[in-house]
């Protein structure tokens, strides 16, 4: 009797999905800006989120739009799943999502009759960006860092969801559900960091850089192959001499300028006769492509297509991540999403990878402007600021 509630938007239409969309508009988050604005975004089924402003506290809406990175950029890629914004206490934004398209992508979700897989799916991992203010005409409106992995599960299938984020004593914390357990988890601060200073970031990163081959062409045909660390070995500190996961990685990072876009051309090979190694080439449509082979088995994954130009100069980061087991390409300072082709632009590996160690040395194209190795799995803030230092260089 003593309270009343008031809906928004004004009138009987709230926000739906944009012009042509699907019949799903869930789960509105919703944060304010320092200009008064508000900020909404909420899943549907078309592949991307959907988001709109409001200048008047609500009672209208711009028309909804999918979520982009920057206004007017490229779309962020979502499945049918809660993504949360958050406002932090330092003025930036936090936001959570899943970093694919659904097994809709491309087409617009009136039906899913037909189709195959479930909208709901992959929801693991969890990625994370940051989000800073700009000014527009209109008033203040965000924009968002490149994404990095935020939680994992070992099992694909585990649904990772419902997040929402908690600030204490400096420290941020996120919780979440896989409709069993619920769960807080610290934020890692270098994560944290790496994010929230990624819009500025023009630093080579120089932790555990192994090989650093800076630009001065021509660089040398042939040079040493730093070791690269196991992903697995034997424990034998079990009863059963069962494997150990080590959860390492490594990344690959390479300013290369290709003379003909022709495919299989190899950029960067490691391997010894019988195919032990790691083989970085070329593929159709401007993608490149890296095979890990630890002599027992071969992986693989690619670059979104045209990724890479022929006569252009190009930064690829190939990072493999054996906490997730997840291969990314960050291409000239932006994580590869699959775009239009593909529903993934990350790919999982084998956890029963061993270490792609091949031949003591690798052999580089003259393609190849400068590479560095490093025997960790850098993050995309680095990957990014990497990027960014080369191009002041």
């Amino acid at each position: 009797e003593k309270i009343t509630f008031q809906t928004l938007p004004d009138g009987d239409i709230g926000l739906r999905t944009p012009a042509g969309g699907g019949r799903v508009a869930e789960e509105q988050s919703v944060v304010a800006l320092s200009d008064g604005s508000l900020y909404c975004v909420y899943r549907t089924v078309d592949g991307w989120p959907a988001c709109a402003y409001s200048r008047d506290g609500g009672h209208t809406w711009t028309p909804p739009a999918y979520a982009t990175y920057t206004p007017g950029g490229r779309r962020i890629k979502h499945p049918r799943a809660a993504n949360f914004a958050w406002k932090c206490s330092n003025g930036k934004y936090l936001y959570w999502f899943h970093n694919h398209g659904g097994p809709v992508i491309g087409e617009m979700a009136a039906d899913l009759s037909g189709r195959s897989g479930n909208p709901y799916d992959d929801r693991n991992p969890a990625w994370l960006v940051a989000g800073v203010e700009r000014d527009s005409p209109d008033g203040k409106v965000l924009h968002w860092s490149q994404p990095e992995i935020l939680l994992y599960d070992d099992d694909p299938y585990i649904r990772m969801s419902y997040p929402d984020l908690v600030e204490d004593g400096g420290k941020f914390y996120v919780t979440e559900t896989q409709k069993n357990i619920g769960r807080v988890h610290e934020i890692p601060q270098p994560l944290l960091d790496g994010l929230f200073d990624q819009f500025d970031n023009r630093k080579v990163a120089t932790k555990d850089l192994a090989l650093d081959l800076s630009p001065a062409p021509p660089l040398p045909a042939e040079t040493a192959m730093p070791k690269l660390p196991e992903f697995s070995i034997r424990d034998t500190s079990r009863a059963d001499y069962g494997a150990k996961d080590l959860r390492s990685g490594f990344s690959l990072d390479l300013w290369l300028k290709l003379a003909s876009s022709a495919p299989n051309q190899a950029i960067l090979d490691s391997r010894t006769a019988a195919g032990k190694g790691i083989l970085v080439s070329t593929c159709a449509a401007g993608a490149i492509r890296i095979a890990l082979c630890d002599g027992r088995q071969e992986v693989a994954w690619t670059s979104d297509r045209g990724a890479v130009e022929a006569g252009k100069d190009h930064h690829v980061v190939i990072t493999v991540d054996g906490g997730p087991k997840i291969i990314t390409f960050v291409v000239d300072g932006v994580v590869c999403d699959g775009g239009d082709d593909r529903q993934f632009g990350w790919g999982r590996f084998s956890h029963t990878l061993r270490a792609p160690n091949g031949s003591p040395t690798v052999k580089l194209a003259d393609s190849v402007r400068s590479l560095r190795v490093y025997t960790r799995a850098i993050r995309t803030s680095e990957a990014v600021g990497n990027f960014r230092a080369g191009l002041a260089d």
